[in-house]
């Protein structure tokens, strides 16, 4: 490429917006883990339901990864920075809103209206960063900031929790938003270009509801046959869900102005690239919540001491990417994701080896394990994603990343908390301790009403709850290695036809 035709190179203004942009890329993330550190107190002040408790935990992703590609179309047509200002509005008046929720299901709106904010935060930023970088390497360097942030900030969010909560009630971990935000809006508008599509064409409304509601529906459905069986509400849910994705994707297929190019997905490389983004999230995030709940109430770690002893896990990652990213010259795609799948998988087997009394370096180094390989398997299936489509389409496939990291995210919280929740209510309702069957609901319900009753009372109580919480997160772990083990034969076979060579090209073109 000549001189003449070189793109500008950027400013150092734009570099001062990237860094501006980074910040709220890390909030919508942190926000999907933020909670696990205050579950516990959340419990005890609120007393949700197990299933309400679930709801406050996953109702972000959900609603964030269903409206990740709508919010990404409207920032098309109205400005992404626009939106973006817009979104950083709705996002602190939502974090007020969960700050001082005084009911579950206030808490749960506000989560979902939280979700609909970091909606519109995470694909503005990466639009504007595309604008602001046009030539090619610092563009990619760019990218590669922001996707450490946004993948980043799940695995920070207990971490910023446990100290928050140290010295300041659950409602704090929502509150660190509003500086971050206020600092956005009042920098943003200086520093940061506005940028929209010349021919967006229309809006497609239909799709946008089909999408979310096809989302919903599903998960709704999958969390009542986990909680109380395959009952017809739970199936016909599901059913519903089902039916709502598939006319979404006739819609795609059709319609004049598409959300996303369903055409991507006729790649199998693409859709196994896809797929295995969604399941190393779905890992991190699904065992994130159960372990940090673990720590803080079977083996009674304060928050502080609780994410001190996260920072191994997250260091697992960053030496899976290494590993990742030196393996990734001389061996193929496919067996490296299948690789990394499998010894994340080996991580879940481990993990499903803790009891109650088990030092906590095992729980750690078991979780390090399966940490290790997701930062091995994130780091190739990013680039699988953008090597898989076609140049034309590089925007397109980012979006559907996003959407599958958010997603992968809150249906591990959902899978594996729900199934956690059931074996422990299973195994509490079995023998359950006279006078207190609330203490069967969760286990902060259980250290709550220990604390009301005699000494001999509640050391039984406590056994028995931790006992039954042991128990779940074992089952869950179990779960998640079989999950984790089927995506890497999945993996091997879709991925098969994608050589170290063409991956090494996309990284470097």
């Amino acid at each position: 490429m000549n001189m003449i035709s070189a793109p500008p190179r950027a400013s150092t203004r734009d570099w001062l917006g990237m860094a501006v942009l980074v910040l709220p890329a890390l909030l919508a993330s942190m926000d999907l883990s933020v909670l696990f550190m205050a579950s516990p107190w959340i419990s005890a002040d609120l007393a949700p339901t197990a299933s309400q408790h679930l709801w406050i935990m996953d109702i972000y992703g959900f609603v964030m990864a269903g409206l990740l590609i709508t919010m990404g179309s409207v920032g098309d047509r109205i400005g992404r920075r626009k939106l973006l200002l817009i979104g950083a509005v709705a996002f602190s008046a939502a974090s007020l809103l969960a700050a001082f929720a005084s009911s579950p299901e206030t808490l749960i709106a506000a989560r979902a209206l939280l979700g609909l904010g970091g909606a519109t935060l995470a694909p503005s930023t990466l639009s504007l960063i595309r604008g602001m970088f046009l030539d090619e390497n610092q563009r990619r360097t760019a990218v590669g900031i922001w996707t450490g942030a946004f993948t980043g900030g799940i695995a920070v969010g207990p971490i910023v929790g446990g100290l928050l909560l140290e010295h300041f009630w659950w409602g704090s971990v929502f509150l660190i938003n509003l500086p971050v935000m206020l600092l956005l809006l009042m920098v943003a508008p200086i520093v940061i270009r506005e940028s929209r599509d010349p021919r967006p064409g229309r809006f497609d409304l239909i799709g946008a509801g089909l999408s979310l509601a096809a989302i919903l529906s599903a998960i709704y459905g999958i969390k009542g046959v986990a909680e109380d069986g395959a009952g017809g509400t739970s199936i016909a849910a599901i059913a519903v869900g089902i039916l709502l994705a598939g006319l979404f994707v006739v819609r795609q297929r059709t319609a004049a102005n598409p959300m996303i190019d369903v055409r991507l997905f006729a790649r199998p490389s693409f859709s196994g690239s896809i797929i295995a983004n969604a399941i190393v999230v779905f890992a991190t995030a699904g065992m994130g919540l159960l372990s940090v709940t673990f720590m803080q109430t079977v083996l009674g770690f304060a928050p502080v001491a609780a994410a001190l002893w996260m920072l191994p896990t997250v260091a697992g990652s960053f030496v899976g990417v290494a590993i990742a990213s030196l393996l990734a010259r001389t061996i193929p795609p496919a067996r490296l994701v299948t690789l990394g799948l499998l010894v994340a998988a080996t991580g879940f087997a481990l993990v499903s080896l803790v009891t109650p009394d088990s030092p906590v370096g095992l729980l750690i180094a078991a979780y390090s394990v399966l940490t290790l390989g997701v930062g091995m398997t994130a780091t190739m299936v990013t680039s699988l994603v953008l090597t898989t489509a076609p140049p034309e389409k590089a925007g397109a496939a980012s979006a559907l990343a996003e959407t599958s990291s958010e997603f992968g995210g809150a249906l591990g919280i959902a899978v594996l908390g729900t199934l956690a929740g059931a074996t422990y209510r299973n195994t509490m309702a079995a023998d359950p301790v006279p006078g207190t069957e609330a203490a069967a609901d969760t286990i902060g319900a259980a250290v709550a009403i220990a604390q009301e009753l005699p000494p001999e009372v509640a050391e039984r109580l406590l056994r028995d709850a931790f006992d039954a919480y042991t128990h779940g997160f074992v089952v869950s772990a179990i779960a998640g290695a079989v999950v984790l083990t089927a995506a890497a034969v999945g993996a091997g076979i879709t991925l098969r036809n994608v050589t170290a060579q063409q991956v090494t090209e996309a990284g470097g073109h």
